[in-house]
């Protein structure tokens, strides 16, 4: 193939990829499946979390816990995932929102996280060990966007009040050039449980700038 049809082509692989846009609720896997859960419609899924569930490793606290749902599909390369959330968040650390995960050691959780009462905007980036960041809301909404983007080894973390508006909360780092498990996930590390309602759940695949980068020096030789 000539140095020009293989550019053309290649172009053509990263919009029609880039164009994907919805991932297929009843396509997805279970890591830790709960009792009760269900896909409503095409969009929307919701799901009862287990009591005393959660995603954290050792810092500050000591333990090591990895049991709450996570419902993924696995992805690799560069992308864009978003939902809307809705909780009933009823106990302290009720959590729900988006998981970007390799392994048991190699996550990112990122979300609304019900604190004393108030309603917080939380990132949890864990590489062996975990930190926590969180933005408190004045003003509690009913629900929110959250949205995360892979580029190369970075993932960045925005939330939306209206899905027009994004604020970015985060850049962390995680492992480039290795498949990810992208999905939604809910826990109840110290309550009996809520109903957390996930709706427009999406994964967008994003043109590979590594090989955006080599498609456009092949062009100039």
């Amino acid at each position: 193939m000539k140095k020009s049809k293989l550019i053309t082509a290649f172009a053509v692989l990263m919009v029609s990829t880039s164009s994907i846009m919805a991932q297929r609720l009843d396509k997805m896997q279970w890591f830790n499946e709960p009792e009760n859960w269900e896909i409503k419609s095409p969009t929307t899924f919701v799901m009862q979390t287990p009591a005393k569930t959660d995603y954290w490793r050792i810092t500050h606290y000591g333990f090591t816990v990895d049991d709450a749902p996570f419902y993924y599909a696995t992805y690799g390369g560069e992308f864009e995932t978003k939902v809307k959330i809705t909780g009933n968040y009823k106990t302290t650390f009720d959590q729900m929102g988006l998981m970007l995960r390799i392994d048991q050691k190699n996550w990112i959780k990122a979300g609304v996280e019900f604190v004393d009462g108030k309603f917080n905007v939380s990132t949890v980036v864990t590489h062996n060990t975990s930190d926590w960041s969180v933005v408190e809301l004045d003003n509690a909404p009913r629900y929110i966007w959250i949205k995360a983007v892979r580029r190369l080894d970075a993932v960045e973390v925005f939330y939306s009040l209206d899905d027009k508006t994004y604020k970015m909360i985060r850049t962390c780092y995680l492992e480039d050039n290795c498949p990810v498990q992208v999905g939604i996930m809910a826990a109840s590390p110290d309550g009996d449980g809520f109903e957390a309602i996930f709706d427009h759940f999406e994964v967008k695949p994003l043109p590979d700038l590594r090989r955006m980068e080599w498609a456009k020096k092949q062009s100039q030789h």
